[in-house]
């Protein structure tokens, strides 16, 4: 595990959930602590030190605990991405694959412009899947992907290697599943 911020210690690992073998990292421990969620989103903003960008996209639901916050404090805009069918304006959609069939996301088909510089912040990497269908839906629209930044990471899923032509960074990176 790298653990350089000490956000460890706030998160509620569970035994056997979803199912026999699995430890689930539960990140509602993290912004329960008024300590965890500091720190928490003191990490994400000194690593973000730096980066240019125009705008902080986060997916639904998680990220855009993590990344409003950041947007705030670095004064830039918020996109959110959300499951198919719940944006009122027009949208962009992409498929992607999870552990049993697949999903849809969309985001507004006017939330990046061309030549748009975009952070992605999300609670965790698994196998990267939705992150992946994000960078795509940047893309599309002109924007670029200058950052990929997680709170927590399962190295043992791979998803980086998902993402390995984009600059992912995460604060936490236990080494199995």
């Amino acid at each position: 595990m790298q653990d350089q911020y000490g956000i460890d210690q706030y998160v509620r690992s569970i035994p056997d959930f979803p199912e026999p073998g699995i430890i689930f990292r539960d990140v509602t421990s993290i912004i329960q602590s008024p300590e965890g969620l500091k720190i928490t989103i003191d990490g994400l903003l000194e690593q973000l030190k730096g980066v240019k960008f125009d705008v902080v996209l986060g997916p639904e639901s998680r990220g855009f605990i993590f990344g409003m916050p950041v947007a705030y404090a670095l004064e830039k805009g918020f996109v959110p991405v959300r499951k198919k069918g719940k944006l009122p304006c027009e949208t962009i959609e992409r498929e992607y694959e999870l552990e049993y069939g697949t999903a849809v996301i969309e985001m507004h088909k006017d939330a990046i412009r061309p030549g748009d510089k975009v952070v992605i912040i999300d609670d965790l990497i698994a196998t990267g899947g939705t992150i992946e269908a994000i960078t795509k839906m940047v893309e599309s629209l002109g924007g670029e992907v200058v950052r990929i930044q997680f709170v927590m990471e399962l190295a043992g899923l791979k998803g980086r290697e998902k993402l390995s032509e984009y600059d992912v960074n995460s604060l936490l990176i236990y080494d199995g599943k």
